[in-house]
């Protein structure tokens, strides 16, 4: 999946002179949670989120450092921390540091990009132009279209056969040590594992698989080195 299957075609952007104020109603009267700034020339500079507006002299939320770490801060940095919380044109509060992704990027990069920048949202280029905009909603929404739907009763023999398979291709999975059984579209795992954490697999194994109605966990738990016994919490109910 590329970037251009999921994102949000067009960006609202606002010059870096445009105001505090102009920026909020922006905002609000289009429900977005950040706009694109560009400079003088159209060229894209910033973005400025509703992040940015949290820390404000107007909230009384602006940063209150004790003197000491402040005497140990550049004059530059602190002029920089008393713009943002102060400043009236989003050019002083926008933040500068722009992660941005091609159009026609593999998703994973984007996602890659967004966690390891800690940001919720990437402008998408074409080139060297903006064309829009891939947010975490934007993930959501691509997430609900790709989960699979309900689409009808498959035959148990298949079900079995579809869980047996995933089970051999996993490495993970203890495919040697468990049974899988199908009664009217109700998988039962029975046998043994090796470590607790195993059982969750297995149920998302049978959850992903088509015609499944639900899943029962009929396995014991056995330590490799003491062989203790424990059956599953459904077998102790």
């Amino acid at each position: 999946m590329l970037v251009r299957d999921v994102m949000t075609y067009g960006a609202i952007a606002l010059p870096e002179t445009a105001t505090l104020a102009e920026a909020a109603e922006t905002l609000l009267g289009k429900r977005i949670s950040a706009v694109l700034v560009t400079d003088a020339d159209n060229a894209l500079v910033g973005v400025l989120s509703e992040g940015d507006l949290m820390r404000r002299s107007e909230l009384g939320s602006e940063r209150k450092r004790p003197r000491w770490i402040e005497a140990m801060l550049s004059g530059g940095r602190l002029a920089e921390s008393y713009a943002h919380d102060y400043g009236r044109r989003i050019g002083e509060i926008m933040t500068r540091k722009l992660v941005t992704v091609a159009e026609d990027a593999p998703l994973s990069d984007a996602i890659d990009l967004m966690l390891r920048g800690g940001v919720k949202r990437l402008p998408v280029l074409r080139g060297e132009t903006v064309v829009g905009i891939v947010s975490r909603s934007d993930l959501l929404k691509a997430l609900v279209r790709a989960l699979p739907r309900p689409d009808g009763a498959h035959p148990d023999a298949e079900i079995r056969t579809s869980i047996e398979a995933e089970l051999d291709r996993l490495g993970w999975a203890p495919s040697k040590s468990v049974r899988v059984e199908v009664e009217n579209g109700a998988v039962t795992f029975a046998g043994a594992v090796t470590d607790e954490r195993l059982r969750a697999g297995l149920r998302v194994v049978a959850e992903n698989t088509p015609g499944v109605t639900e899943v029962h966990d009929h396995t014991c738990w056995i330590e490799p080195n003491s062989g203790i016994y424990l059956p599953s919490e459904e077998e102790k109910g």
